[in-house]
């Protein structure tokens, strides 16, 4: 039941007492029958639980996120905002700041008709070579904690329900779907549960979804024990347990497990079977009533069920889509390097580089994925605010060599016709990908009737010469460009261990036609469906591709170089691809595709005042960082990226960021980097060494230590004052301009007893002050900071002693420190 009031970051979040509202779902359970309980828990659709008028419940509909609300259409028809990637908002260091992201997405999801956002990811950094990584916001479990319990908040400020994900331990792609994840009980409590601990007692999430994985042998959908007996018994979670897209796998084994929701429906272990397995004596109707229980709690806080108020009557006050992701993309940029680079002194003249300078990549590849109504690439952004003649552009490198989905110079239009060639109907696409999931269809199309989708249209190349174009999915293609049939074949599967990467990974190259500059062609890639190629989920899945002129490596980067040596400021923007950082597969390696580190270091030669931004959701390798003099993480950007990038590069803003996560030098250095189960079994044999936590027991340094970050003006840390609720730091800003510090305590054991790591994030806060203005910040250190999992007695127990609080900057730059002496547990 809702708590009548909770507390976050200081604001004080009043919801209704719960009691009414519970009368009503109890009233709305007692008059269902059993056939029509396990069908709402089976699901109407893809993305949808059936409506039951006679009970006044609305059909409930979600979406996925965490970056922007889809809808129940992928499709650029029905655009969406798009925020900068996780790890860039977690960069930001600013729970209240994720608050506010989280009403814009409730704002957006009430737009879209939706009532339940499939976010936020907290799962871990525990590897670099997570493939996820981006969509989650940290290594540490405090900073995803908190960062995620803001952005929980702000959703359900808005009246729209989260589902915070993917409990628990989905840290890596590789065989997701089958893995047992092998982890200690320490660990497991300390690390991995962690931050959905905080989430669910700090924010009240309305949902939670379980993973595909197993934990310790038992898959999660079915894990009575990590459900039943920890998240809802100790935590005290009232809300709904949906399964990640066909995980539920046993019809008794998850309704006994505690998951509420087996999705996609209605096609799925309950249903039907979960009303036989009643019927058969095998499952106690009580426990269907229980999940019943959930959902209906749930609709009623959405405004679902009639009868009884929403959680939320008085919605927040509108948010600007737009003015936010560039806020959030500029307070997340993290400035690593900067030899005096930045920001660029007025009237300079600067040579932009890089192919993702101009295709900017500014989300990540997999079901994250949404259709801004506009994005701003860096040339955008820079274009319009310097003067004409101060800036030149050169592609310099490209980060991939194989076709990528139809982008620019592409206008295109995806045509469903049935069996006899009738057109069905039409929508449009910004790029050549379609991605129909469920009942995802134009106006006027469905399953039942489309036998084939035409991607048609035409292509204005930005540049002469042979144009590559392909495929991407599986089976019948009709390739034709300018009346050329480049294909017209079947594409089988291949060794994909993941289905989904069958559909969103690699293309195929069908043919090559010479093209005009600025003359467009006819385009057309036919695609007829059957069964044998189906998608995993139903839906329509696949892509027209194409790659420009293949022109001489050497040739382009001399080019840059050239551009660079005439200009005064370089500026080099490199990027991963969706290939490299994507849902359905980890990294191999940590090293930026292409010939990028090329391109860097004869740029670097050729102009000392070289920049380099770093367009990457998660950490890569950047042999050449000590050869510019700047370096610039943006991240994944969201759709206000390239604007944003003006913002910081010419000065008008500060980049606000701090690492949420370490980046190494060398993918060798890293501690954790094992992703690959072996014989089924990924086993976390580091233990609680993860992280910063880690690499504080190695000899290696890291490029860039956690919480690291540099601003544009200089700060002098001048007091820490300890007191029984936490610690008071004072700092000055000792530089020129005014600026945001991130003040950040970590706690380190004088004597420790037990086995734990050399230190750890305990709080931090931010402070904003002008040149010679001092602030004052209070930091509250929770009790937990000072506790352990003690396996033996199965509860937190506190262990006594002496601990240096360190308060700095970052991890390996802290200012201050002051002793504590904490008692142990009474």
């Amino acid at each position: 039941m809702d708590t009548p009031a909770r507390r976050h970051g200081g604001t004080t979040v009043t919801d209704p007492t719960g009691i009414p509202r519970e009368a009503a779902v109890e009233a709305a359970l007692g008059t269902l029958d059993l056939d029509t309980k396990t069908r709402l828990l089976a699901g109407r659709d893809m993305w949808s639980l059936p409506a039951l008028p006679e009970i006044g419940l609305a059909p409930l509909v979600m979406s996925d996120g965490p970056i922007g609300v889809r809808g129940v259409r992928w499709t650029a028809d029905d655009p969406s905002v798009a925020l900068p990637s996780p790890t860039a908002l977690a960069a930001t260091w600013d729970p209240a700041l994720a608050r506010r992201a989280g009403r814009l997405l409730a704002q957006e999801a009430r737009r879209k008709g939706v009532h339940v956002l499939l976010a936020p990811t907290v799962n871990l950094h525990r590897s670099p070579l997570g493939g996820r990584h981006f969509e989650a916001y940290s290594e540490d479990p405090y900073l995803t904690g908190e960062i995620g319990t803001g952005y929980v908040l702000g959703v359900q400020d808005g009246g729209v329900a989260t589902t915070v994900k993917h409990f628990v331990a989905n840290d890596a792609e590789t065989d997701r779907f089958t893995v047992n994840n092998v982890v200690a009980p320490r660990p497991l409590r300390e690390l991995y549960l962690a931050p959905f601990e905080a989430i669910v007692t700090g924010a009240r999430p309305w949902g939670v979804m379980t993973a595909y994985n197993r934990v310790n042998g038992r898959t999660m959908t079915e894990h009575h024990h990590l459900v039943n007996e920890v998240l809802r018994a100790q935590w005290g979670f009232d809300g709904v347990n949906v399964s990640d897209w066909m995980a539920a796998r046993d019809t008794k084994g998850a309704i006994e497990g505690g998951l509420d929701l087996a999705m996609p429906g209605p096609g799925t272990v309950y249903g039907e079977a979960l009303a036989a397995a009643v019927r058969a004596g095998e499952v106690d109707e009580a426990v269907v009533d229980r999940a019943v229980r959930n959902v209906l709690r749930l609709a009623a806080r959405v405004g679902a069920l009639k009868g009884t108020e929403p959680a939320v009557t008085a919605l927040p006050e509108p948010v600007d889509g737009e003015a936010l992701a560039r806020e959030i993309a500029r307070r997340g940029f993290v400035l690593v390097r900067n030899e005096g680079a930045l920001p660029l002194a007025p009237g300079r003249t600067v040579a932009l580089l890089g192919a993702a300078a101009r295709d900017a990549r500014v989300l990540g590849g997999g079901s994250a994925q949404v259709f801004p109504d506009r994005t701003v690439s860096p040339l955008d952004g820079l274009t319009a605010v310097l003067p004409a003649g101060a800036l030149t552009y050169a592609v310099g490198a490209d980060p991939t060599d194989e076709p990528a989905p139809a982008g620019a110079g592409f206008t295109l239009r995806a045509v469903c016709r049935d069996a006899h060639g009738t057109v069905l109907g039409e929508g449009s696409l910004p790029s050549g990908q379609v991605q129909w999931i469920g009942d995802d269809l134009p106006e006027g199309v469905t399953h039942d009737t489309l036998h084939s989708v035409e991607v048609t249209g035409t292509f204005t190349p930005r540049e002469s010469g042979e144009h590559a174009f392909g495929t991407r999915g599986l089976g019948a293609f009709t390739l034709t460009v300018g009346g050329e049939t480049l294909y017209d074949g079947v594409q089988e599967m291949g060794d994909e261990a993941d289905p989904f990467e069958a559909f969103f990974g690699a293309p195929t190259e069908r043919g090559t036609v010479a093209l005009t500059e600025g003359v467009p062609v006819e385009v057309s890639l036919l695609h007829p469906l059957d069964r044998e190629h189906a998608a995993p989920l139903p839906g329509v899945l696949f892509s027209l591709v194409h790659l420009g002129p293949r022109r001489d490596p050497d040739e382009l980067i001399a080019e840059a170089a050239a551009a660079a040596r005439a200009a005064d400021t370089a500026i080099v923007v490199v990027a991963t691809t969706e290939r490299v950082e994507s849902e359905g597969f980890d990294r191999t390696d940590l090293k930026l595709p292409g010939r990028q580190d090329d391109l860097v270091r004869a740029v670097a030669a050729a102009n000392p005042n070289t920049v380099v931004v770093v367009n990457a959701g998660s950490p890569v390798e950047m042999p050449w960082r000590d050869d510019v003099a700047a370096v610039l993480l943006s991240w994944f950007p969201g759709q206000e990226g390239g604007a944003a990038l003006a913002d910081v590069l010419l000065g008008a803003e500060e980049p606000g960021g701090r690492l949420p996560t370490t980046w190494p030098a060398r993918l060798a250095d890293a501690p954790v980097t094992e992703v690959t189960p072996v014989d089924g079994e990924l086993h976390y044999r580091e233990g609680l060494f993860t992280g910063y936590r880690a690499w504080d027991r190695t000899s290696a340094a890291p490029a860039y230590p956690f919480g690291h970050g540099l601003g544009y003006t200089t700060w002098e840390y001048e007091a820490l004052e300890l007191s029984p609720e936490g610690a008071t730091v004072r700092v000055r800003n000792i530089g020129s301009r005014p600026g945001r510090e991130v003040v950040q305590l970590y706690v380190a054991p004088v004597d420790d007893p037990v086995e734990r790591p050399l230190r750890w994030l305990a709080g931090f806060a931010s402070v904003t002050a002008g040149p010679g203005e001092a602030a004052e910040t209070e930091i509250r250190l929770p009790r937990r900071a000072f506790e352990i999992w003690d396996e033996a007695a199965g509860a937190w127990t506190a262990v006594p002693g002496a601990y240096e609080i360190h308060a700095g900057r970052s991890l390996t730059d802290t200012r201050l420190r002051a002793v504590l002496t904490v008692a142990g547990t009474d």
